[in-house]
């Protein structure tokens, strides 16, 4: 059994690695495609017509996607684990690639949805096949799947220690002690391929290894700061969009689908418009507008955050296939950065605004997804500073703390039509 585990572990990695790959290298082949070239040069080029044109027939393809292979929007992994260990799904290797390919599409069309949920959707989706293949007990289906949704993660952040502590945090806590060596087998080994071949994600401004207590006041400042977006993310996705959600599913359920497809693909198709940085997965914002050195402007900034923040938001209920790890990651980083900028440039503060770009980063992400663990860690893999680790380890638990107080969070979000079909399932 050992030398199955181990090799069950080695081969989902190293497939998981390519697959991961093979998926970043799609998205960026198709919006180069689409959009005839660099999409943040040529959008302002293109017809009005044809910028609204894309998300919306691209999204109407997906919900057909969709409708026809229900798993493909499925990238909760806990709930994947929990299914397949009831026996209640089965992941089929045409629902690999047509996940694959609905993600792609929703990614490569602007909407803002990111790579990380469908990455650990595939390495699952992979490790339940090698499970099958090694005819392991069905006890360790769900070890399995952590293996893989790992490999996922650490693939397609190109940071193994991350798509670790995912895993860990979302389903695997309780096989730490007995499995948490494939877990860093595969994951290691899925990293090393996609390192040949993808980019991480690394804040290159930090400052190191040794505590700096100057910046004790603006952490403590950037609490109420990072909070506020928090709060006006919470309330546009659980108070309007749920609101609208309601209203249209009461009236028009069968076509609740359709016509959030529409309102997501003039959504993303105006905010692209607007500013062609507010779309896509964010991972852009995050790698090379946080690591260039040149000033940005403060309005320009609050637009995309907002923009993103809206956009996050439309793109799930639209139905696009796709994660909110990095979209979340893209708004805190932005949110830190106007932080930083205001003390820069008004309260004459000597800090980094760089620095509290990788702090909201990791904050954002960690509150709303409920992940505080793989927050740090993550402020770990791409900082390597303390300052930027310690700030977010004590951030993140007290504006979680905040955040509970008004809205109750949930790492899903859950539509009205996805509520009625749980509530059905619900034993009376």
């Amino acid at each position: 059994m050992l030398v199955k585990l181990i090799a069950a572990s080695l081969l989902t990695g190293l497939i998981s690695g390519f697959f991961i790959t093979f998926y970043e290298l799609l998205i960026t082949f198709l919006t180069y495609f689409i959009f005839m070239g660099d999409p943040f040069q040529t959008i302002p080029k293109l017809p009005v017509w044809y910028v609204y044109l894309i998300p919306t027939v691209s999204i109407f393809f997906v919900n057909y996607i969709i409708s026809k292979e229900r798993p493909v929007r499925e990238y909760a992994i806990n709930e994947i684990a929990d299914s397949i260990a009831k026996n209640e799904m089965i992941l089929s290797i045409r629902t690999l690639f047509l996940k694959i390919l609905a993600s792609a599409l929703s990614l490569s069309s602007g909407f803002a949805v990111g790579t990380e949920g469908p990455s650990a959707g595939i390495g699952a989706m992979i490790a339940y096949h090698i499970h099958r293949l090694f005819r392991l007990p069905d006890m360790l289906i769900k070890m399995m799947i952590s293996v893989g949704a790992s490999s996922g993660i650490a693939a397609i952040f190109v940071s193994p220690i991350t798509g670790m502590a995912f895993a860990v945090e979302t389903i695997a806590y309780q096989f730490l002690k007995q499995y948490i060596g494939y877990l860093i087998l595969a994951s290691v080994l899925a990293f090393s391929v996609a390192m040949h071949y993808l980019e991480p994600v690394i804040f290159r401004h930090s400052s190191g290894r040794m505590l700096d207590t100057h910046y004790i006041v603006p952490v403590l400042l950037f609490i109420p700061f990072i909070s506020f977006f928090i709060y006006f993310y919470l309330f546009f996705k659980k108070r309007i969009l749920r609101f609208i959600d309601l209203e249209i599913f009461r009236n028009f359920s069968r076509w609740r689908n359709h016509i959030f497809a529409l309102i997501g693909g003039g959504a993303i198709g105006t905010i692209l418009l607007f500013n062609p940085h507010a779309g896509f997965s964010g991972k852009f914002v995050v790698v090379h507008l946080i690591n260039s050195q040149t000033q940005i402007s403060i309005m320009l900034i609050l637009a995309v955050i907002i923009l993103r923040i809206v956009a996050t938001t439309v793109s799930i209920y639209a139905n696009a296939v796709g994660g909110i790890f990095l979209p979340l990651m893209s708004i805190g980083a932005m949110t830190g950065y106007l932080f930083g900028e205001l003390l820069v440039r008004y309260y004459d503060f000597q800090i980094e605004p760089f620095y509290f770009a990788a702090i909201g980063a990791a904050v954002f992400m960690g509150v709303i997804m409920k992940l505080p663990l793989t927050a740090v860690v993550l402020a770990l893999e791409t900082t390597f500073d303390y300052n930027v680790v310690v700030s977010t380890g004590i951030i993140v638990v007290l504006v979680s703390y905040l955040s509970g107080l008004s809205f109750k969070i949930n790492r899903k979000t859950i539509t009205k039509a996805e509520s009625i079909k749980s509530e059905k399932n619900e034993p009376s």
